[in-house]
């Protein structure tokens, strides 16, 4: 069976931007285009949003507008909020990550760990998912910061960190958590969970690449990346991007506008989805809580056979799917998140992630729902695995 048109079923690594937000970012590509810098009225302008934009984005996740510090990417506000903090806090050399972090929050923890910090990762269950008792159990004396991603970008498990904010809160260290899958998808209130750091990015919400903000609680004491002409308040220098912040803004609007009836459209796909695939296709299982997910995420693992040949084989037939994160696929190695499941590596090869969005319809999951077992099957035939 051949699609015509293609179907994108990899929202967790991009969304196409709404053209409602491209509405709203053009005229700051053209008419504004002052630098918010300059003491002129184009200039003026330009900050003048960028202000707007500011409070729009704190005020969905209960924060104050001081507290939000646009950067370029998840990537850059994650490093800031670790490296930050740890060069800002020399006197507490310990840090706690999640072993099912971002790629990331991983990297910049173990660059940490070679500069002299000690690192312990938090173990997950088989779901994905972390126990506050084993933060619980690994904070120390000298323990500067807790980072626990709000819900995972490969298997969509979602994490309590409300629990592990408030056990963070009581011994006075700091929570930071990852929210670049939850936010737009999720409530967030940073008050009510305890978060102390957090970050989001435009390009997972329907925003343009480039732009993403990390928040970051009043008194939190931190250093910055980059230095330059003191941009953000002398945490992020850099000439401020103006267009795709507005973009980031109007993207946060309509996703906060549309997301209780989007959530139950896309709970109601995913889940067909899942039971078609797990109901058709013989020794295929589901990863990720079966529960506490993401209203848009279905990752599976099929046996017998790797995930980057179902992902071929799929964009052959023009559907378009992932096997691990879209940072980390590349690498053709077994995805971290699930081997840190305990997943055999034999068998976390063989995953595949289809995530939905705000352009999926229940046609194309039908069509996908056609087309998989086929493809599984196929592949199996020519499997040494088997």
């Amino acid at each position: 069976m051949s699609i015509k048109k293609r179907i994108y079923l990899d929202y967790a690594a991009t969304t196409p931007a709404d053209p409602r937000v491209v509405k709203a970012m053009t005229p700051y590509f053209t008419n504004k285009f002052g630098n918010t810098a300059s003491l002129h009225s184009f200039g003026m302008e330009a900050k003048e949003a960028v202000d707007k934009s500011r409070k729009i984005i704190a005020d969905a996740i209960k924060a104050s507008a001081k507290d939000i510090y646009f950067t370029s990417s998840a990537t850059e506000s994650n490093n800031l909020a670790l490296k930050g903090l740890a060069w800002a806090n020399p006197d507490k050399k310990h840090i706690i990550v999640s072993s099912v972090e971002h790629d990331c929050v991983l990297t910049s923890a173990a660059w940490l760990e070679r500069e002299g910090w000690k690192l312990t990762l938090l173990p997950v269950d088989k779901n994905g998912m972390v126990s506050p008792d084993a933060v619980k159990k690994a904070i120390r004396p000298d323990t500067l910061v807790v980072s626990v991603m709000h819900a995972n970008n490969e298997i969509g498990t979602i994490n309590s960190i409300g629990e592990i904010g408030k056990i963070c809160r009581e011994r006075g260290i700091y929570f930071h958590t990852d929210a670049a899958q939850t936010f737009g998808k999720l409530p967030i209130d940073v008050n009510r969970l305890n978060i102390d750091l957090l970050t989001a990015s435009a390009h997972k919400m329907y925003g343009p690449k480039g732009a993403a903000m990390l928040y970051v609680r009043t008194g939190v004491k931190i250093k910055p990346l980059l230095h330059g002409g003191g941009h953000e308040n002398g945490l992020r220098s850099s000439t401020v991007n103006a267009p795709a912040i507005v973009g980031f803004a109007e993207s946060v609007k309509i996703c906060l506008q549309e997301m209780k009836q989007e959530n139950r459209r896309l709970i109601k796909l995913r889940d067909k989805l899942i039971k078609g695939i797990l109901k058709n296709i013989p020794d295929s299982y589901l990863n990720g809580h079966p529960a506490k997910r993401l209203p848009n995420n279905a990752n599976f693992r099929f046996a017998y056979i790797e995930g980057e040949a179902i992902i071929m084989q799929l964009d052959a037939l023009n559907i378009a799917a992932s096997t691990a994160s879209a940072c980390s696929s590349p690498k053709l190695q077994p995805s971290h998140v699930l081997l840190a499941c305990g997943m055999r590596p034999q068998d976390a090869h063989g995953s595949l992630r289809l995530t939905l969005g705000r352009w999926t319809t229940e046609r194309e999951i039908g069509q996908v729902l056609k087309i998989l077992p086929g493809v599984v099957e196929k592949l199996r035939k020519m499997s040494p695995f088997k």
